[in-house]
């Protein structure tokens, strides 16, 4: 794995991608946050060594880096899912190549089904824990270059970072949330049943993302934060049909706010 990483990663620096300050990655519908992205260079996942393939619509599958605010960030315009087909090594390459670049700090977003009877579509929820239903992606030999055997979880998303974001929101009249984020494999959105058995566990949102990204920054002590864009709810009573379209359109409804919250955060580093 970790010839894997220093071949991309020295890879990416000859392309001009040198000391970002932020890695970020883009969930459904949220990818036109790169528009921000100034004096930017772009490269598609397929002329990366090593890089997984994108097959999802809504994630164009292109490694984006300038600057951002006033700080240099690289941005992945789409993500992996175990629902593709892709590993673990798969998902966490990308990752460790970020963290290898030189990030100091991870920032993530995804759309996501509400649990949680106070939230509303449209919301966005400050994820502050997770409940992880996905294959852990450390399982299986471990190299001790990248991190510990067995890396603390106890505080998997920043909370300086979160506290910020609460800031960032008030001042710019943001309806936020915090929450508890669960993931599943997907491809499938949740039965009614699994909604609510959801919900008895802790979980305020449900996605089929995002742990996985965390779980491997955590393992190389990288600081995370993350938001979920409630996209549908899976409250009894106001359960509805769910397709990928009707997800793509609410989380794009979302990007001005997303984009204020994340510019400011990340000018604050």
């Amino acid at each position: 794995m970790l010839e894997k990483i220093n071949e991309t990663t020295e890879f990416l620096r000859a392309k001009g991608i040198i000391d970002p300050d932020a890695g970020i990655i883009l969930g459904t519908g949220l990818g036109e946050l790169t528009a921000k992205i100034d004096k930017r260079i772009e490269i598609d996942y397929k002329d990366i060594p090593n890089f997984p393939i994108s097959t999802v619509e809504g994630h164009a599958g292109k490694l984006i880096y300038g600057e951002f605010g006033s700080k240099k960030v690289v941005a992945m315009k789409g993500r992996f899912h175990y629902y593709e087909g892709h590993g673990a090594e798969q998902v966490a390459l990308p990752v460790r190549v970020l963290k290898y670049l030189g990030i100091k700090c991870l920032f993530l977003s995804n759309a996501a089904g509400g649990v949680n009877p106070s939230f509303q579509i449209g919301d966005i929820m400050v994820i502050t824990d997770h409940i992880n239903l996905l294959p852990n992606p450390l399982i299986g030999p471990n190299d001790e270059r990248i991190g510990a055997r067995f890396p603390d979880m106890g505080e998997a998303y920043d909370k300086y970072l979160v506290n910020k974001a609460l800031i960032i929101a008030e001042e710019n009249d943001i309806r936020i949330h915090k929450g508890v984020y669960l993931a599943t494999s997907g491809p499938t959105f949740e039965t009614p049943a699994e909604y609510k058995y959801f919900r008895i566990i802790g979980a305020d949102a449900v996605g089929m993302s995002t742990t996985s990204e965390v779980i491997i920054a955590r393992h190389m002590n990288l600081p995370c934060f993350a938001v979920s864009v409630i996209t549908d709810l899976g409250v009894e009573g106001k359960i509805v049909y769910t397709t990928h379209e009707s997800v793509q359109y609410e989380a794009a409804k979302t990007e001005s706010r997303m984009t204020t919250i994340m510019s400011e955060m990340i000018s604050s580093l």
